[in-house]
C-alpha cells in the first residue's frame, strides 16, 4: 500500500509490515521493550500478551515502536527580511477590543510563540496560474516548527468568493500532491511542464494548500509532531495570523477540506477552530474526501469492496474473503478496546492487527489499493507515476525560489511521520466522536470514490449511517438522489440537517484525479450551500 497521493493514508501495512514475516525472539526484544516503555509509561499486564503477538505478526516491532525519531529536513531558514510579510503572534495576541463594555481579546488562543512569513508569488515566475498567489511558513519559534503553505486566489470574484483549506493525508503526505495531481491550478507532466487544469477548485474559491504535519514536504522542525490533537494548534495559529496579515480574505465563509487521513485531521482542525469565541476564521463547513475517521466502523467494509459487493468484481478468492470474515471480529473488538481506553497500549496493536488482516490480503494480489479497477504500476510511487514528476517538478531550484522554500529538497510523502503516528496510537483513535458537536454549528460533507479500497465508499456510508446524533433517524431515512452534469450521472448524495454523503462513481481515492468535473460540480454546489439545513 501506499502513502497518500493526495492525502492517501499511508498504511500500516506498509509502513512496518513486511512480506517475508519473521518471528523474533526473547532477548532480541528486550531493549527495545525497555525504551518503549519509557516513553509511554509502564506497560500494562493486559497489554503484554497483545504487543506479543504483534511482535510475531511485524518484523522489528518493538524496535519500530521504541524509535520514535523523525529526522528534520535539512533547511537554511532565510532572515525575515527577505520576505514580503512578517506577522507575529505575540502582537496578534496583544490585541483588545470591546464588546457590549466587556474588553476582550480580538482573537483568542495561545500566539505567542508563533510568526507568519509570506511572500508574493509572481505568477509568470511559474505558470502555475496567473491569479494572486502568496506561499510561506508559519514558525512556532518555541519548538522550531515550520509549516509551509501555498495559497492561490479564486479566478472568478476573490473580494467575494470563500477560502478553502486543502490537506492531504497519509498522515506525512504532502498538500502539494494535491495541489499538482488533484484540484490545483496545473499539474505535472512527465517532462515537467505544467497544464493547466481548467477544473481546478480556485475556479470559485481561493485555496491554501499547507504541507502538515511538520517534516512533510516543504515543512521541517527539530520537533516533529507526531499526533492529530498536536497538529490541530499548529493550524489554528496558521489560519489566525494569516487571515490577520490578509484582512481582505477574512470576511468571506471559510471551509476546509481534505482526503484520506484527513478524516483524522479535519474533525479535530474543526472543533479547536470552533472552540474559540473570539476568532477571525469564519468556518462555514468541512468537507472530507475517501477519509478514515470511524475505523471499527469501516473495518467492516473492506470484505464487500474486496470480495464483489462493493460494486466492482471481486479481487480476492473466496477462501481469503471467508479469512477476512473471520478477522473481522477480532479486529473490531481491538479497536473497542481503543475507543474505550484511547491508550497507547489498545490502539497500537488494533491498528497492526486490523491492517494486517484486512488490508494486507488486497495489497498482496498486486492490485491499487486507491482504486480496485486496476493494478499498481508504480510501487516506488504510490502506483500513480505522476508523484514522481510532481516530486521531480518541486525539487527543481527556480521553484523552489519562486515560492522561498526553505529545506534543501522536497519529498512527497514521509513515512518516518507515518510510523510515528501508527505507533502513538493515533490511527485507530474515535475521531468521529467529534462530530456530533460539529453538526451542531456548521454543516459536514462526507464524500468517496466508489473504486476506492483504502478508505472505501462502503464504510464512509456505513459510519455516516451509525454516528450518534439528534439527526441520525432522519438523515438514515434519507433516500439517495443523482448527481448530475448537463444529462450525465456521476455519483449519489443524500442529506439531511447538516450531515451530506456523496458517492461518486468511477472514482478511486483522489477523486478530483478520476472525476475531475464531478469533483468541481460538487465542489460549487456545496460551498454554494445547496445542502445546507
Amino acid at each position: 500500500m501506499r502513502v497518500a497521493t493526495s492525502t492517501l493514508l499511508l498504511g500500516a501495512t506498509t509502513a512496518v509490515f513486511a512480506q517475508d514475516q519473521k518471528v523474533l525472539g526473547g532477548d532480541s526484544i528486550k531493549k527495545p521493550l525497555e525504551h518503549v516503555s519509557e516513553a509511554f509509561g509502564e506497560m500494562p499486564a493486559a497489554a503484554k500478551g497483545l504487543w506479543d503477538e504483534m511482535s510475531l505478526l511485524v518484523p522489528g516491532f518493538f524496535q519500530k515502536a521504541a524509535n520514535m525519531i523523525s529526522h528534520p529536513k535539512p533547511h537554511h531558514r532565510k532572515s525575515d527580511s527577505e520576505w514580503d510579510h512578517v506577522v507575529k503572534g505575540a502582537d496578534v495576541q496583544g490585541m483588545w477590543v470591546e464588546t457590549d463594555g466587556t474588553k476582550h481579546r480580538k482573537v483568542d488562543g495561545s500566539l505567542e510563540s508563533y510568526n507568519l512569513r509570506a511572500k508574493n508569488v509572481d505568477p509568470s515566475a511559474l505558470g502555475v496560474d496567473k491569479v494572486k498567489q502568496y506561499s510561506g511558513y508559519l514558525d512556532d519559534e518555541a519548538n522550531d516548527k515550520h509549516l509551509f503553505y501555498w495559497f492561490f486566489e479564486s479566478r472568478n470574484d476573490p473580494a467575494k468568493d470563500p477560502v478553502v483549506l486543502w490537506l492531504n493525508g497519509g498522515p506525512g503526505c504532502s498538500s502539494m500532491m494535491g495541489l499538482f495531481m488533484e484540484l490545483g491550478p496545473s499539474s505535472v507532466n512527465e517532462d515537467g511542464s505544467l497544464k493547466y487544469n481548467d477544473k481546478s477548485w480556485n475556479s470559485n474559491a481561493s485555496v491554501i494548500f499547507i504541507d502538515q504535519p511538520v517534516n512533510t514536504g516543504y515543512s521541517y522542525s527539530d520537533n516533529p509532531v507526531y499526533n492529530t490533537v498536536a497538529a490541530s494548534k499548529d493550524i489554528y495559529a496558521l489560519l489566525t495570523l494569516f487571515f490577520h496579515n490578509f484582512p481582505q480574505y477574512a470576511e468571506q465563509p471559510f471551509h476546509i477540506a481534505g482526503e484520506s487521513y484527513a478524516g483524522h485531521y479535519i474533525p479535530v482542525f474543526a472543533s479547536e477552530i470552533l472552540s474559540h469565541k473570539n476568532r477571525n476564521i469564519n468556518l462555514q463547513s468541512i468537507a472530507i474526501g475517501n477519509g478514515l475517521t470511524d475505523p471499527l466502523t469501516q473495518y467492516a467494509g473492506y470484505r464487500p469492496m474486496a470480495c464483489g459487493d462493493g460494486g466492482y468484481d471481486a479481487v480476492l478468492s473466496e477462501s481469503e474473503c471467508q479469512a477476512m470474515d473471520n478477522a473481522l471480529p477480532r479486529c473490531q473488538s481491538l479497536i473497542e478496546g481503543c475507543y474505550n481506553s484511547e491508550s497507547v497500549w489498545s490502539c497500537v496493536p488494533s491498528a497492526i492487527y486490523c491492517n494486517n488482516a484486512m488490508i494486507g490480503p488486497f495489497q498482496r494480489t498486486g492490485y491499487n489499493v486507491y482504486d480496485v479497477r486496476e493494478k499498481c504500476k508504480d510501487q516506488a510511487n504510490l502506483c500513480y507515476t505522476e508523484t514522481a514528476w510532481i516530486a521531480d517538478y518541486l525539487n527543481q531550484e527556480k521553484v523552489m525560489k519562486a515560492i522561498g522554500a526553505e529545506v534543501q529538497n522536497y519529498e512527497s510523502c514521509n513515512t518516518d511521520i507515518n510510523r510515528n503516528f501508527l505507533f502513538q496510537g493515533d490511527w485507530s483513535k474515535p475521531f468521529h466522536r467529534l462530530v456530533p458537536d460539529i453538526l451542531k454549528q456548521i454543516p459536514v460533507l462526507i464524500y468517496a470514490g466508489d473504486a476506492d479500497y483504502i478508505c472505501n465508499w462502503v464504510g464512509n456510508k456505513a459510519w455516516t449511517e451509525a454516528l450518534e446524533w439528534p439527526g441520525k433517524a432522519s438523515f438514515n431515512d434519507a433516500s439517495l438522489e443523482d448527481l448530475e452534469v448537463g444529462s450525465s450521472a456521476y455519483g449519489q448524495v443524500k442529506s439531511s440537517g447538516n450531515f451530506t454523503f456523496m458517492r461518486i462513481y468511477q472514482a478511486g481515492h483522489m477523486v478530483p484525479f478520476n472525476q475531475p468535473e464531478g469533483s468541481l460540480d460538487f465542489f460549487n454546489r456545496w460551498i454554494g450551500g445547496e445542502w445546507y439545513a
